[in-house]
């Protein structure tokens, strides 16, 4: 991934609303202009209408004061809405961009993140940067509301408009030292919020672990220090918006007031008129409105930029693995390890010979899990290679690869929805497999791979069968009952090599069997690798091969291993 930085992510934000932005920022300058106006047209009306006593000068000039309240009304109206249009379209592309970096096949947005941190990015500080979007154009109205001041003030008085554009750009710089402190502490803020939410859902997920280990109290305590640790950060990144937005409001006060009495002395002096006067006033309370906008704006920009910054970081994310070559022609499915160095792997070799269920055992529970994640190219070896066909996966495009050799691994989640939906696949039509051959030509695919993997009693139970609806996550079923609906889903897209994780630990001995031989049936003449140390599924095999200090120890059948090996029976029988 290209190494982007915040200031990068930010402007790339902002160029893809240019349109909306422009738009709005030329209706908002209308707005604050003709604000601007008023006060210079009411001072017109007093010298040129109320002062002469003239009923025609009146009615002209309130006929312009009244088509300026119109324009200035029109303005504000849809240069708003422009404003935020651009500001929701951001913040949604940024969305659409977090999404598409954290489900790219090579991975590695997700290293060192908790998923509850990345929703935050997504939606939180995406946001924040999307309001950048609403914040310039307001800022630019500002800016130019300040200058239309300004030159009105100089045809008023050349000393009050030269103090107006001598103590604007003072005021602007101001306001963008105040502003470092507010991005750090936003930054600051949004790490720990992100950090909380991450836990939370954690917690939730694994909630029936807890309680089945006594860890709740633990865990709440866990919670309740990073909540309190974010609170903190928050608390810190109010307090110093309040610090932020006080001071430079304490002085846009002071420099308003110093207009006001400056204009005052003028007008006492003779050196401006009535009329004058009234607009020089109603301009210092005018100039108000855009100077608390640009104290507005600065705040938005310093938070947009620490949010900016933490998107960055997840776009720029070094994917887990690489590999851009397709795989060409039929797979027959021979998988071939060689020297794999990875996690405790110690130069692990491993051949499996197409179309045959192998078993894999290993001593240590972290060794299956290195090779699950290898397998399934969710992490790069740190040495050796594995190949399918003869083809090196490192070299080819993640998705070809998980397309032809399948990882269902242990801990599998389920979906909202209905059985069917989670169990069905994009292979046909139907969602599942026909090539088939013989006997299983002409059985229901469906109905084949729920019966393969104990699934069927699973639909019994539901009140509406296969189409019966599973909670969120499959929460509404059993341990065992959600293992098998994975292990149908990961039937039912037959791939033509399968990768298995310990399928059956959450399902008793008699339906345990009933898979073994269902599963069997079901992958005959295709590539079927199950990680595992059930005896039952071993004992199906054709071959099984035992790995111990990260190295293949010993190759045979499971029984020839459980009579000969004394480590693979203390493994698997134990």
């Amino acid at each position: 991934m290209p190494q982007l930085t915040g200031g990068r992510v930010l402007r790339d934000a902002l160029r893809g609303q240019a349109g909306r932005i422009a738009g709005s920022a030329l209706l908002s300058t209308g707005h604050q202009g003709g604000e601007a106006m008023v006060p210079v047209v009411i001072g017109v009306v007093v010298d040129r209408a109320v002062g002469t006593g003239s009923s025609s000068e009146l009615l002209i000039w309130l006929a312009v004061l009244g088509a300026v309240f119109v324009t200035l009304s029109f303005s504000f109206r849809f240069g708003a809405r422009l404003g935020e249009r651009a500001a929701e379209q951001a913040g949604h592309a940024l969305r659409v961009r977090l999404t598409d970096r954290v489900l790219d096949a090579r991975g590695g947005a997700d290293t060192g993140r908790l998923p509850g941190a990345l929703a935050s990015v997504a939606t939180s500080d995406a946001g924040r940067v999307g309001m950048v979007a609403l914040a310039l154009p307001l800022g630019v109205a500002g800016i130019l509301g300040l200058t239309v001041g300004a030159v009105a003030l100089l045809r008023v008085s050349l000393t009050l408009g030269l103090l107006v554009l001598l103590g604007t750009p003072l005021m602007m710089g101001l306001a963008h030292l105040l502003g470092r402190p507010l991005q750090r502490r936003s930054e600051v803020e949004q790490d720990r919020i992100a950090h909380t939410a991450g836990l939370a859902a954690d917690m939730v997920g694994g909630l029936r672990v807890l309680k089945g280990i006594g860890a709740e109290r633990a865990a709440a305590e866990r919670y309740r220090l990073s909540s309190r640790a974010a609170l903190t950060a928050t608390v810190h990144a109010a307090r110093a918006k309040s610090w932020h937005d006080g001071t430079l409001l304490a002085v846009n006060g002071l420099f308003l007031a110093v207009v006001a009495l400056v204009g005052g002395r003028l007008a006492a002096d003779g050196d401006i008129s009535i009329g004058a006067l009234i607009a020089a006033v109603g301009m210092a309370q005018y100039l108000i409105g855009p100077l608390s906008m640009l104290v507005w704006v600065n705040g938005e920009l310093a938070q947009g930029r620490g949010s900016a910054v933490r998107i960055a970081e997840v776009l720029s994310s070094p994917p887990a693995v690489g590999g851009d070559a397709p795989l060409t022609g039929p797979v027959t499915g021979h998988l071939a390890v060689r020297g794999l160095t990875h996690a405790g792997l110690r130069g692990l070799d491993l051949d499996v010979t197409a179309g045959q269920l192998v078993g894999v055992v290993t001593a240590d529970p972290a060794h299956a899990e290195a090779l699950v994640d290898l397998l399934g190219r969710e992490r790069e070896p740190d040495s050796g290679t594995i190949t399918l066909d003869g083809h090196d996966l490192s070299t080819l495009e993640p998705e070809a690869v998980r397309g032809a050799l399948l990882v269902a691994a242990h801990d599998a989640d389920l979906f909202e929805g209905t059985l069917r939906d989670n169990v069905r696949t994009p292979a046909d039509d139907n969602g599942l497999p026909r090539q088939r051959t013989g006997e299983q030509a002409d059985r229901d695919p469906l109905a084949a791979v729920l019966a393969a993997s104990g699934a069927d009693e699973v639909a019994a139970t539901l009140a509406g069968g296969v189409d019966g609806v599973l909670a969120e996550r499959g929460r509404s079923l059993s341990g065992g009952q959600r293992q098998r609906v994975a292990l149908a889903r990961a039937l039912a897209a037959d791939a033509p090599v399968l990768v298995l994780h310990e399928p059956t630990t959450a399902v008793d001995a008699v339906t345990e069997l009933r898979i073994v031989n269902g599963v069997r049936r079901l992958r005959e003449g295709r590539t079927t690798v199950v990680i595992t140390t059930s005896p039952a599924l071993l004992a199906a095999a054709d071959t099984v091969h035992y790995v111990a200090d990260g190295i293949v120890t010993a190759t045979g059948t499971h029984d020839q291993l459980v009579r000969e090996h004394t480590g693979y029976r203390a493994t698997v029988l134990s």
